[in-house]
């Protein structure tokens, strides 16, 4: 009977989102520069610089989003902190705004990473002059 209550709580707790052995809920509920001590060094560094920022940028997504208004930015170097995980945040990419749905696997990345900047070429069909048997149509 053990046994199975055992397994039923580890099922519980591969379900939940968890990150560096803390839940999503604990990281939501400690400061931005408290959450950072759980983000890669780089991440970090980044967030304790600019942590002020981050968090005028996280307090900006939760009033958009409690009055349903899409959240905009052109920040792609801003790093991906707990307290915005689960927002729909369009990016700018260089010439339209990408959606970016935000999820427990992206804490410590940076919002850039998910909007690419450039497309896939698609080459389309030879020019005239492009190839030797159309030369003898350009004359």
């Amino acid at each position: 009977m053990a046994m199975k209550n055992r397994i039923q709580e580890v099922e519980l707790r591969s379900k939940e989102a968890i990150y560096r052995g803390k839940t999503l809920e604990e990281l939501k509920s400690l400061d931005v520069r408290e959450s950072a001590k759980y983000l890669p060094s780089r991440s970090r560094r980044s967030v304790l610089r600019n942590f002020q920022f981050i968090e005028k940028f996280v307090k900006k997504c939760e009033e958009f989003s409690a009055k349903n208004k899409k959240i905009k930015t052109h920040f792609r170097d801003l790093v991906i902190v707990p307290k915005i995980v689960g927002l729909t945040i369009a990016v700018h990419n260089g010439k339209t705004f990408a959606d970016v749905a935000i999820t427990h696997e992206m804490i410590g990345h940076r919002l850039g990473e998910f909007t690419m900047t450039r497309q896939k070429v698609t080459h389309s069909a030879a020019g005239i002059g492009a190839t030797k048997s159309s030369k003898a149509q350009k004359k």
